[in-house]
């Protein structure tokens, strides 16, 4: 039996993710038979999670299979750990992880989810409660990391994957999660689907088309959402409270969603929405409102919201001595550099902020507190918890990041045609 795949709406390299299983071995041996894709380059990556006592003969048997078809094969070791998403979700979250490291520039990835995964994810969203988004579950084809995800079997009933594999004789491995019901897919596939099946015999394929008509609804929401958050943006980290607020809650809701996952941040839970609108849209002007999530933050700041990964202050108590020769490398991750210069005539005092500084700037006669100099350049609190000060050894202020440099210390950069930069942790 012969599997009729569309070629990738773009060119490019294929990365195949084969785990030995039925649906993946016959995507692999698919995309091996044809010479107008093997052409663009094809490999494969099989992701060993070391969950089950023969995870090491899985992953001989598709370095052996993949030898066979000439595909290079690249096996990479990940770590599962359930908390919180349990094994189900830890596994497919490390697994997507290990396919976004692997994935090259404007390279496409390839997986072979079919028709009746497709309806399975269906089910397990409704169950959830989701929406229109939601349902929309899986794409044959959406960016990804640095390049695409492609789904060519999406079409495709699981019965057509085992009719190809018995008539090419193809060999593949059988998990047995695959048969445990207590993962709620296989509980779906094994038990739901098929009692609805014997009565509504299309139940399949009908999830699978409500999928595609909601990702249809899907497409024309973001669009609408992607229109009014261009202008609501002001860099792709602050997002403007005023125009927000004027759009209707459930729009509110969509637009904070969007701009969280364009920032790739985690996504928002469920009561989050409800907290952002009423603790952070209606805050008083100057309020430090902010909600927390999973390494993430939004934070409202002078009639803006700001959405960033949670990223630690510097500590009051840290200093450390520097000479500018080599880059200092800070505890919050950032990194301080001397440009065009080889070093200070003496180590400098690189500390945090402690309260009280005070600096004087350039063509001003008298020191300013450097408090007020940062409010006044707009320096948000989160970024001054962050940064380093550079001091003498008598405890004169001559720099603060690279936003404010004293008089001396300009004078003394300029001199040297140097510069000083902090890099910020993304």
């Amino acid at each position: 039996m012969a599997i009729d795949l569309t070629v990738p709406p773009r060119p490019g390299p294929l990365l195949v993710g084969y785990s030995g299983g039925l649906d993946s071995s016959v995507l692999l041996h698919r995309l091996a038979t044809l010479p107008a894709l093997r052409t663009r380059g094809l490999r494969a990556l099989h992701v060993h999670h070391g969950l089950h006592p023969e995870a090491d003969a899985w992953a001989a048997h598709c370095q052996e299979v993949c030898e066979g078809l000439g595909v290079p094969l690249h096996t990479v070791r990940v770590q599962v750990d359930p908390k919180g998403l349990g094994v189900e979700g830890a596994a497919r979250a490390a697994r997507h992880a290990a396919f976004r490291d692997a994935l090259a520039e404007d390279e496409i990835l390839a997986l072979a989810h079919h028709r009746d995964d497709q309806a399975e994810t269906f089910l397990l969203r409704a169950l959830r409660g989701s929406g229109v988004d939601g349902l929309a579950a899986m794409r044959s084809w959406q960016p990804y990391a640095h390049g695409w995800l492609w789904r060519p079997l999406l079409h495709l009933p699981r019965r057509a994957l085992t009719h190809y594999a018995q008539a090419h004789g193809l060999r593949w491995l059988e998990d047995p999660a695959n048969a445990d019901p207590r993962f709620d897919r296989t509980f779906l596939r094994r038990h739901v689907l098929p009692l609805l099946a014997t009565r509504w015999p299309q139940a399949a394929e009908n999830f699978a088309r409500s999928a595609a008509l909601s990702a249809q609804a899907a497409d024309l929401l973001e669009a609408e959402d992607d229109a009014l958050l261009a202008t609501a943006q002001i860099t792709a980290d602050t997002l403007r409270i005023d125009i927000l607020r004027a759009q209707p809650q459930m729009r509110q809701a969509r637009l904070l969603r969007r701009w969280v996952e364009q920032r790739g941040l985690p996504p928002l839970p469920g009561h989050a929405l409800a907290h952002i609108q009423r603790e952070l849209l209606d805050a008083p002007h100057d309020a430090k409102a902010r909600f927390d999530w999973h390494g993430a933050r939004i934070q409202r700041w002078r009639g803006l919201l700001h959405a960033s990964p949670l990223r630690a202050p510097l500590a009051r108590e840290w200093e450390t001595r520097w000479d500018g020769r080599t880059p200092l490398m800070l505890p919050t991750g950032d990194v301080l550099h001397l440009l065009g210069s080889t070093g200070f005539e003496a180590p400098l005092c690189a500390h945090a902020r402690r309260g009280g500084e005070r600096i004087r700037l350039p063509g001003r006669r008298h020191s300013h507190a450097l408090k007020h100099v940062l409010q006044a350049l707009a320096v948000p609190p989160w970024e001054r918890e962050r940064m380093p000060l550079l001091s003498t050894a008598d405890g004169q202020v001559l720099a603060a990041g690279d936003r404010v440099l004293s008089a001396a210390f300009s004078q003394w950069l300029q001199a040297r045609g140097a510069r000083l930069l902090w890099t910020r942790l993304a």
